[in-house]
């Protein structure tokens, strides 16, 4: 094809613009790029903006200009301050999200560079390691023991060789080897994006189901009420269009239309905050779940241990040293390609040996079901496999000892059982090593080869736990994190490392009994055990699954390549910015660096944001819900309107705009303390007590305004604007904590924004400025016996909402 024409020494950065230009830039599915002027546009898009839009039109034909005004300019600023907090958010996340770009080395002008996916273009030459991941749709050019894990395409779990020649497909990744590939489909034309997209599957979170939830029970309470007090008001009292007027005003009232920004403006600061706190945030939705999760599943190198693994030994069934080991590992450990493995690296830095006599003749990568490598190596015309891995798989394929002469008796399987349990209950991470000469006509070197080997003995490794790894474990049990350890090692050297780190283990369950084990027997199994040890990526991802079938929110750290279908099943995927692309892509959180401390602070950001979100809904559903119902009520026997359209209107902003802060407010440590989630039932009672409740206070201000001043018209309509604008307001500081309210401080910006709010309603209501609206000053009586009812409505608030929590677990 006419776009993929290249050559070896790649694209020039001018061809590569042109192509960009044409082609697009290489994203899974086109995504919707965040346009200014567009964003604003579709905020324009809410049926209740169009409604207020359409009254104002209607008012400003029928000669009530000053309404029409009034109404436009209000839409305006809710409109404009919802795209000024959005777009905040949005250029946020942008920022975070590029901390943690996912890059591919591409021939440029002649050079290797790092470029991040979205700049490849077709025509590009990408050079791939284990770890990567398939960039685009293209062609392999060069493959050395060159295997692709296609699962998410295939469905088949078992790597797959890629040679010179052959397509390979964005949505896979490279697991050993290296290669070239040339870049033939970019975005929206590789296969896996016409696959996405016709799927169209977007998982959604709990949180985000409960919100739906919610969002259709008040959306049904706002038809109902609207509608009714349309018919009451235009059939019994009103015109039609003041009717209409009236409803839309009520409408809004009712809708807690902020929620989808406040949602965004919780996420965002928390996303910033967890930032702070080495955590990036690549799915904002994510946060939710990091807050609420109760169990966390790791591996524990790095996490648990300081990730510096060096070689401690190399020693035989009688625990003493042998050069021979060393030796047989260095070779094999200085010949083989793939994912960079530590215990390798330790190995060759342990002390350097001169293997110039040696040519590497082929490679056996390494698999989770063999658990070794091997690689085939010529010395003098001679040539000799060596394979290394877990110790009780090398010696199910080895079948003599030292040497092709001495037989692996039932004795000496008996020592070496013995040396490798007690490296192994010393806390050392332990590989086997084994040798066989092979034939040198051999083209291509199989696993079939590695049987009777030769095992030669042990080479044992030390990765020494985190000084500071207890404190934290004791922070996770603090805020109610049950730790797991899902590894690759044996239960012995973990259980060592846990005891060391003061880790409870309740139970210690390993990969073949897992394997073994239904799904529902799984599920009691992993309820009782702290370690998963020897197990599978398939293996993990099944441990993950069950506890997430017994009702936990579960959180999976992992760095590699193994590890990706484990944060893809996690309710919350953790990897770290050093891991390989594959894992990094898959998971939700990024941690600047692997350690549990800058986990915990992640968590407890995630807590503040969820526990702030529901102070909006809890607000939405009690003061602002309750005074709509008070409005409703009232004007079936009021023989005027309870408070004008516009009046409404301009309740409801500065209503919205004192709740900006609620993303900023502080918030309890009780509340940090346990996971939560979003309980739809709980919000159904706290609406059917505390709405109710609000409303009674609205009444007794009708029954005051009405028959103790004999108020009525303008001035009524003032009384109750301003006594409707405190409560709401004012309520917050209640509603915030289930403690008593001056027993929780609030954020100086909730403060400021509450007040700042009311005191402008207040010097609108009762100035000159209120004119343009319709309301009319009152006598200083009037304003004391509103302040009165305000004080009585909190401390009301405070004493049923101490009885509720008495009774109802929130």
């Amino acid at each position: 094809m006419a776009q993929t024409k290249t050559s070896w020494v790649g694209l020039t950065t001018r061809e590569a613009k042109q192509r960009l230009v044409k082609f697009g830039p290489n994203e899974i599915v086109q995504g919707k790029r965040f346009s200014g002027l567009w964003s604003f546009l579709l905020l324009f898009r809410n049926p209740l903006v169009f409604i207020l839009i359409f009254a104002a039109v209607v008012s400003g034909f029928l000669g009530d200009r000053i309404s029409a005004a009034i109404i436009i300019t209000i839409v305006l600023l809710s409109v404009a301050l919802d795209f000024f907090n959005t777009y905040k958010s949005h250029k946020a996340a942008e920022a975070l999200k590029a901390r943690v770009m996912i890059t591919a080395k591409t021939l440029r002008d002649g050079q290797w560079v790092e470029l991040s996916l979205a700049q490849l273009v077709p025509g590009d030459i990408v050079e791939l390691f284990a770890g990567d991941i398939v960039p685009a749709d293209g062609v392999i050019l060069e493959a050395k023991d060159f295997f692709l894990n296609e699962s998410a395409l295939t469905g088949e779990a078992f790597p797959a060789e890629k040679l010179p020649g052959e397509p390979i497909l964005l949505g896979t990744n490279a697991v050993t080897g290296n290669g070239l590939m040339r870049v033939d489909q970019t975005g929206a034309q590789t296969k896996f994006s016409k696959i996405a997209r016709d799927l169209n599957i977007k998982q959604s979170t709990e949180f985000e189901r409960g919100i739906k939830d919610f969002s259709y029970l008040i959306m049904k309470i706002t038809f109902a009420l609207v509608i009714f007090i349309f018919l009451v008001n235009a059939l019994l009292k009103n015109t039609i269009l003041e009717s209409f007027l009236f409803s839309a005003a009520l409408a809004v009232g009712l809708t807690p239309e902020l929620l989808p920004m406040i949602i965004t403006l919780n996420l965002s600061k928390g996303s910033l905050a967890m930032s702070r706190h080495g955590v990036i945030v690549k799915k904002l939705s994510s946060i939710q779940n990091f807050g609420a999760m109760d169990v966390l599943c790791t591996d524990k190198t790095g996490t648990l241990t300081e990730d510096q693994i060096i070689l401690v030994k190399y020693v035989d069934a009688e625990g003493k040293p042998s050069e021979d080991i060393f030796a047989a590992a260095y070779i094999s450990s200085s010949f083989r390609t793939g994912f960079a493995n530590p215990l390798d690296v330790a190995v060759r830095h342990y002390k350097t040996l001169d293997v110039s006599g040696y040519r590497k003749i082929d490679e056996i990568p390494f698999d989770y079901l063999r658990k070794r490598d091997s690689v085939v190596v010529e010395a003098q015309g001679k040539r000799e496999l060596i394979a290394k891995g877990a110790p009780e798989e090398m010696l199910k394929v080895s079948g003599s000892y030292k040497t092709k002469h001495q037989p692996l008796t039932a004795k000496l399987l008996e020592l070496l059982s013995a040396e490798y349990q007690s490296l192994s209950r010393d806390g050392f991470r332990v590989l086997g090593v084994a040798t066989k000469p092979v034939p040198a006509d051999l083209s291509v070197y199989t696993k079939v080869l590695e049987e009777d080997l030769v095992f030669l003995g042990f080479i044992a490794f030390l990765d020494p736990p985190k000084k500071s790894v207890s404190e934290t474990l004791g922070r996770l049990e603090h805020y109610g994190i049950e730790i797991k350890i899902l590894t690759g090692d044996n239960q012995l050297v973990t259980q060592k490392i846990a005891s060391e780190i003061k880790l409870p283990v309740k139970g210690v369950l390993l990969g073949p009994e897992i394997e073994k084990a239904t799904d529902h027997k799984l599920r009691v199994l992993v309820e009782g055990m702290t370690i998963f040890a020897r197990v599978s990526p398939e293996q993990k991802r099944r441990v993950i699954q069950a506890l997430q079938k017994n009702g936990h929110v579960v959180g999976f750290l992992g760095d590699g390549i193994n590890d990706a279908p484990s944060l893809q099943t996690a309710d919350v995927g953790i990897s770290v910015n050093n891991a390989v692309d594959v894992a990094k892509e898959s998971a939700d959180l990024i941690l600047l660096q692997k350690n549990l401390r800058e986990l915990v602070d992640g968590v407890i950001q995630g807590r503040k944001t969820f526990s702030n979100t529901l102070k909006y809904l809890m607000m939405a559903l009690s003061s602002n819900f309750g005074n709509m119902f008070s409005m409703a009520g009232a004007s079936l026997f009021l023989p005027f309107l309870p408070m004008l359209p516009t009046q409404i209107l301009f309740n409801n902003l500065l209503y919205d705009s004192s709740q900006f802060a609620i993303p900023l407010d502080n918030v309890d440590e009780a509340e940090l303390q346990k996971p939560k989630k979003l309980n739809i039932h709980f919000l159904r009672k706290f609406m059917l007590i505390f709405g109710p409740l609000s409303s009674v206070f609205d009444f007794l201000t009708f029954f005051v305004l009405l028959f103790g001043f004999h108020l009525v018209g303008s001035q009524f309509q003032t009384g109750w604007f301003l006594e409707s604008l405190s409560t709401q307001a004012l309520v917050v500081f209640v509603i915030r904590t289930k403690l008593f309210f001056h027993k929780s401080t609030p954020s100086r910006y909730v403060v400021y924004s509450v007040f700042a709010a009311i005191t402008i309603g207040w010097v609108t209501g009762l100035s000159f400025l209120g004119k343009i609206m319709h309301f009319t000053p009152l006598p200083a009586s009037v304003l004391m016996s509103l302040i009165i009812i305000t004080v009585f409505y909190l401390f009301g608030v405070e004493f049923v909402k101490d009885k509720f929590y008495q009774k109802v677990s929130g």
